[in-house]
Order: C-alpha cells, then sequence, then structure tokens
C-alpha cells in the first residue's frame, strides 16, 4: 500500500467514524504517526470507549 492508498483509507475511515459517532470532529481524528496514541485519548474521552475498542470499530471499517 503506497501512501496515496493509505491516506484514502483513513479519508473513508474518518469519514465513517463521523457518520456513526456524531460528536466526533475533524479536529478529534486528524492523524500524525506522532499523535496516534492522543487521537485515541481524544475518542476515549469523547465516545466513553477503550482504545482497544476504538481499534476494533476502526477495523470493521
Amino acid at each position: 500500500m503506497n501512501t496515496t492508498e493509505a491516506k484514502g483509507n483513513w479519508n473513508e475511515i474518518k469519514g465513517k467514524l463521523k457518520q456513526k459517532f456524531a460528536v466526533i470532529t475533524d479536529n478529534d481524528l486528524m492523524f500524525a504517526k506522532s499523535n496516534k496514541d492522543e487521537m485515541l485519548g481524544r475518542l476515549q474521552i469523547k465516545l466513553g470507549k477503550t482504545k482497544e475498542e476504538l481499534r476494533k470499530i476502526m477495523a470493521k471499517f
């Protein structure tokens, strides 16, 4: 998978997450390798889910 494909897949996942969880904003889903844990932490707080639950939700998409 090249960078363009990975970015496209992430954009698709972001859209599906925002559809499923209306409280999520683009800022909550800002993604870079260096801040993946920070992003997951923000989602944990907003959604009341564990990191493992969030990973499973994202894997479904």
